[in-house]
């Protein structure tokens, strides 16, 4: 799936206009669109190379320069537009997997030296906060100046932030009081915080 999130916003971005690869890699960073894509950028070339044997765009004009390298300036075709409609669809359509990296380690998480999880846990917060308050940063940055459908994105970000920090929290206290093995009927969701 990590090819055909690469290929979409390939596509997507050359119908917001004709451009070379590495402005669509600025594009790219600039967006987080890697991150939001679950892709690694050095595959981008490569995927614009396939998108061009395919016929999904095309080259426009190549860029000489001195002491550079030259830049190939590609379009989106007409089969492009088609194939950006289906990779859309199929995104939207996708399942979201409910992997998580601590899903599998909190089963066992009683067995664990308790004084290295909380201070996994603790920098596990760290990172959360900061993922928190840069989420909501960049977006109110953007209010105003992306479609909003692109705010739907930030918000989504922001939410899923806010809601691991709280998780984490939660899973904090519960390991510095010595709970995590506890069997006691509790209910997590409505506990005080």
């Amino acid at each position: 799936m990590k090819a055909l999130a690469i290929r979409l916003c390939i596509l997507g971005l050359l119908l917001e206009e004709d451009q070379h690869p590495y402005e669509m890699l600025i594009r790219i960073r600039d967006r987080f669109l890697d991150q939001h894509g679950n892709f690694k950028i050095g595959s981008l070339y490569y995927a614009v190379d396939q998108l061009a044997k395919s016929g999904h765009i095309e080259a426009v004009e190549t860029i000489y320069g001195e002491g550079r390298p030259d830049k190939t300036v590609y379009r989106i075709t007409d089969k492009g537009r088609e194939y950006f409609q289906k990779l859309l669809i199929d995104r939207f359509q996708e399942e979201v997997s409910g992997y998580h990296p601590l899903h599998v380690a909190l089963v066992f998480a009683r067995y664990g030296d308790r004084e290295k999880l909380i201070a996994m846990l603790q920098d596990r917060i760290r990172k959360a906060e900061h993922e928190v308050n840069l989420s909501y940063q960049v977006y109110e940055e953007h209010r105003g100046i992306v479609p909003r459908s692109v705010l739907h994105l930030m918000v989504g970000r922001y939410e899923h932030a806010r809601t691991e920090l709280n998780w984490l929290r939660r899973l904090l206290k519960d390991a510095e009081a010595g709970r995590l093995g506890d069997r006691d009927p509790v209910d997590l969701l409505n506990e005080e915080e």
